[in-house]
This record gives structure tokens, sequence and C-alpha cells, in this order.
């Protein structure tokens, strides 16, 4: 590119800036091919603006738009990403993000002033325009805008920046009433400690870690963390990069301010006057989604690095006298992985060592040869550390020797450490404790503990929810006929039964213990679903008898005093109580309340729904 051209970087630029003759002509001299596809966009001012809308997901209603541009459509710059590289490349990239905030402005000037703009722009810009006060307020007027209408969204971009001039800056558009958002939080080099130089009012999660957040603990981690921080600091978040209804659900949950993406709307050249009337509905609607109502799959929370114990390896060219040594001089070692690089190839245990050098003449025959030739056993177990314990616990059920032996774990194919089949034995212990305190081992539903989580959650957000406590009748009589095999069959049906009737992004199904479940109903028709369950299960359950029985409308047999007693078939007693904010302090008064509406459920013969009406 020609060097005269590069003295437009030194011009002085305002939010008004016009392209003058004299830069004009600067440009026009430019000879290179690329740089002046880039220029024609500059000097035609050939950019178009679209608007993506900021959405209140408490009041549903569009709370602002961020403004971004887009090149000539039939150029291979028509993306943002693309036209900005090729800016920055040809050194025009201050005059191309300069020419991007003025377009955005005149056109959201134009057609929409009665919501907020977000108009990005990259620390870099910040530091070079240092705009002139009155010059910034004087075209701003020219347009009809105000500065506390527009918030300015810093894009963190590279590695090394001057937090102290970069706070002179924000500060000086705070002055004159702008707002300041930092952008793509989790995703720029240092973006922490960018929030703590600007305190900006606004912080923008990054899409990443928005995309598929309901099925991933992490990302919900961090957006729950985000969201506390900027709580205690004043700020307000926005959540980018909403692109599905499950995505919408966790965000709404976890009270974020703001979110955007393309679930809410797309990017349009004219701001749009309201969001779709389906996805308004939903987030209107007073309800929080089950993104944790997956206790079950323990064992794959936790892996084999879980155990790694690092213990430096011996390299296989190693004596077999030299490695006796180390283990004479340290009680402490049980094992050593013997490496050929950074590749573990075998393993060498205090017992076989000591066992072969200790018999006679087997020092002097075999001190001086290679570990790696003698005494190592060539097929260790050798795992990576992503594996989870219980598929490494289902490996060393096949092959014992490898609990007392030991195992290598691995990291894509290099050494990390080793494990241990007892540090094995007690995490897989506790996993069972773990798995025996949050489900139930017959139907795999939520136990007592992720009920009650479940239950303080929804008191905590003062949502409307209706509890149902689901009880079998005459079921002892049937399990003591038919054995507990077939009583586990009922038991089995009936957690599938509940789940078929409920809806599984709103409706929490738990298992308190043997014929007892809970249901927490969001679902505005759940007394509905519950008629469904009672005339489902009257239709199914006879089929679980043998023929007699189902032919006599039940069983026929001796109680506990040696009467004669006929029990009618297993039915389903519902104890309902209507919960509204304020009206319970806790889910142990929650709980009492409804233990007593089942109880006056079960006075009912048959199939029943009681629903508590006291207040």
């Amino acid at each position: 590119m020609d060097r005269t051209t590069q003295s437009i970087a030194n011009l002085a630029y305002s939010w008004g800036a016009k392209w003058g003759d004299d830069q004009r002509r600067l440009f026009e001299s430019s000879r290179d091919e690329h740089s002046r596809v880039i220029l024609d966009i500059l000097i035609n001012r050939n950019l178009t603006s679209v608007y993506q809308p900021i959405v209140s997901l408490q009041s549903a209603d569009i709370y602002g738009f961020e403004g971004l541009v887009r090149g000539p459509a039939t150029t291979s710059l028509h993306a943002p990403l693309d036209l900005f590289d090729a800016a920055k490349e040809q050194l025009f990239l201050p005059e191309m993000e300069h020419l991007s905030r003025q377009i955005v402005l005149e056109n959201y000037a134009a057609t929409c002033k009665t919501r907020k703009l977000f108009l990005n722009s990259t620390p870099e810009m910040l530091l070079m325009s240092a705009p002139n006060k009155g010059e910034t307020l004087a075209y701003l007027a020219t347009l009809g805008l105000e500065p506390k209408q527009i918030i300015i969204e810093v894009t963190e971009q590279t590695r090394n920046m001057d937090y102290g001039l970069l706070r002179e800056a924000v500060q000086y558009y705070r002055n004159i009433g702008f707002e300041i958002a930092m952008d793509d939080l989790g995703e720029g080099f240092s973006s922490l400690r960018l929030w703590s130089e600007l305190k900006p009012d606004y912080v923008k999660i990054d899409k990443h870690f928005i995309r598929n957040i309901q099925q991933d603990q992490v990302k919900f981690e961090f957006v729950r963390s985000i969201q506390q921080i900027a709580q205690n600091s004043g700020a307000k978040v926005i959540a980018e990069g909403i692109e599905a209804y499950e995505e919408l659900c966790i965000i709404k949950d976890l009270k974020i301010d703001f979110g955007q993406g393309y679930y809410l709307g797309r990017p349009e050249p004219e701001p749009i006057l309201s969001i779709d009337a389906e996805v308004k509905k939903q987030l209107v609607r007073n309800t929080l989604h089950l993104y944790q109502n997956n206790y079950v799959a323990l064992d794959h929370r936790s892996n084999v690095n879980k155990l790694l114990k690092y213990i430096p390896p011996i390299p296989a060219d190693m004596t077999n006298n030299e490695v006796m040594r180390l283990i004479e001089a340290d009680n402490s070692i049980h094992m050593l992985p013997v490496v050929d690089g950074e590749t573990p190839i075998g393993l060498i245990t205090r017992y076989a060592m000591i066992d072969n050098l200790a018999r006679p003449f087997r020092r002097e025959l075999y001190g001086n040869r290679r570990c790696s030739d003698t005494f190592m056993d060539a097929h260790p177990l050798i795992v990576e550390k992503s594996m989870s314990l219980k598929a490494l616990s289902d490996i060393i059920a096949e092959e014992a020797q490898h609990f007392s032996n030991g195992f290598i774990i691995t990291d894509n194919g290099r050494y990390l450490g080793i494990g241990r089949g007892q540090d094995l034995l007690r995490e897989v212990t506790q996993m069972q404790i773990n798995a025996a305190r949050y489900a139930n081992p017959i139907t795999l539903l939520p136990g007592n503990v992720p009920i009650n989580e479940q239950l303080e959650r929804l008191l905590a957000s003062e949502c409307k929810f209706s509890v149902c406590y689901f009880d079998l009748d005459t079921f002892k009589p049937y399990n003591d006929i038919y054995g507990f095999r077939r009583g586990d069959e009922i038991i089995s049906y009936t957690a599938k039964l509940l789940l078929n009737h409920v809806d599984q992004h709103f409706d929490f199904v738990g298992h308190i213990g043997g014929d007892d479940f809970i249901v927490i109903f969001q679902s505005e028709n759940w007394q509905e679903r519950c008629k469904q369950i009672l005339a489902s299960l009257e239709t199914d359950i006879p089929e679980f008898y043998d023929a007699a029985h189902k032919a006599a409308g039940g069983i026929v047999a001796e109680d506990r005093q040696g009467k004669v007693v006929q029990y009618p078939f297993v039915s389903l007693s519902i104890g309902a109580v209507k919960v509204k904010p304020g009206k319970y302090r806790s889910q142990h008064e929650l709980s009492s309340a409804v233990s007593l509406a089942k109880k006056q459920a079960k006075k009912i013969m048959g199939n029943s729904l009681f629903i508590e009406r006291r207040t």
C-alpha cells in the first residue's frame, strides 16, 4: 500500500467527522487492489446497518438494540468479521470503525429513538477518538439523539492495553452521559481484569457459555457466578447467543436481566417493535425450568483424574540395582511406572522387585540389566484421565490383579501419574452412598435430597406451583402375595406413568421410597393430568394380577389377626397442595401440609384426588 495512504491514520476523529477532499485524494492515490475495495466502501459510505433486539427477560419487552453493520452484499466483505479483518489488514481499521459508528447512528436516528442503542467500539477506537465534548454533543444533536440513549459496548480484542488510559477514556464518555457495556465476557484475553478496571453498567456473556447451557454444568455454574458478581457490583447482565427454547429457560431461571440471540430476534434493517408472541408468552410465564432434574448419572461426574497421584517415573534403561536402591530408600514406594520418553511402557511393583532380587545370586545375575527387560510388568493397566470411575471399576472387576498392582494414568498417551485400587474402591463406595441419597435404585427417580432442594428452589422463586403426594393403596398385600419382584414391576410402572403425564420441562417427579412418589407441578392443567394418571392406572393395574385374582377383583388373604380379608386392586391416592407466594415459609412446613393432604386422600376408597383448600 502507498505510504502516503497511511497518513490517514493521523486524522483526528470526532463523532461527526466527514471525509474531506484531501482524504479522498489520499485514498484514491492507492493502487493496491485489495485496499481499493476497502477505500471504495469508506469513500462512498457503502455500508448498511442492522439492529438486533436486546430483550428484558423479566418484562418480555425490547430494552434496546445492538447496532451492527454489513458490507456490500455483492462482495466477499458482506460479513462483518471479513469486513473488519480486511480493513485491519489494509491498515484502515480505525476508519472502518468510525464509518460504521456513523452509519449505525444515522440510520437508528431515522427509524427508532425510543430504545437504547448499543454501539460497538474497540478499546483502541475509544483511545484514538478522544472526542471533543462540544463536537460530540453537537453531532448527536443533529441526529436528534442524546448520550443517555447510547451505550458504548467495549469489545476486547488485544492482549496488551493501557488500562489507565482506557479508564480515562471510559470516564470521559460517562461524564458526557453515555453508559458503558463490556462485550463477550469470557471470550477475551483478560475479561475479568477489564471488568474490574472499567466497572461497566452492562456485562454481556459470550455466546459460548450460553450455547447448550442446559447440558453443561460448567457453563451453568459460570453464568450463575457471573450473575452473582454482577449483582454485587451493580452491573446488569446480558446473555448473548440465545438460540433455543431450553437455553432461554435456563437464562430466565438464573434471573439474568437481558437476553440477545436469534431465538429472541434476528438482526433486521428496521428495528422490530416487539418479540414473537410465543416467545413472549414463555417469558411472562411464572415458572422455573427443571435444569437439574437428572441426579442419577453420578458415576459420570467423577473420572480417573480424581485418583491421580504423581510418582516420578523411571526410564526404561534404568538398571535393576538402581531401581532397588530407590525402593530401599523410600518405604512409601509401592510401584514405579516405567516410561520411554513420555510414554508409559510398564510398571514395577515393590513386591516383585524385592521377591526377585532377594533370592540367592539373583542380584549378581540381574542387577545390572535394564529394568524393562526383566522384572517389569509389560502389560499394566493404562487408562486415560477422562475415563469414568464406573468404567474403571468394571475393568478392574474383570482383571483383579490390577486392584493390587495399581494402574497408570495418562493424558492423550502421555504419562501423568498412577492410581491405586484401594483409592478406587473408596471413591466407588462413596458414589454408591451418594446415589442412594440422590436417586431411588428401583426407578432411578430423584430421591429425598433433590426433592427437598426443588421445593426450596421453587419457594425462593415465589412461583405458583402444586405439590402432589402419590401413594399406592393395598400395595403391601400384593407385595406379600406376589413377591418383591412383581411388586417392583408395579413401582416401575407407576414411575413411568407419572413421567408420561407431566411436562418434562416444568414438572418434577420424585420417588420418596417404597410406593410413595412426589410430583411438583408447574403445569396449569395439573388437575387434569392427575385425573388422566388415575384413569390409566385403573385400566392397566388388573394386568399385574394372575387370572384367579383378576377374576375375583382382587386378593383374598388373611391379615395379621388371621381374619380373611379381600383386598381390591391396587389403587392410587393423591394428596395435593396448591402453593402461592408467601404461603409457606419452608419446605418442611410445605411437606407437612402435603402429608396431611395425602392422609385425607387415603380415606377415600379407590383411586382418589384430594386437594387441600384450607388456608
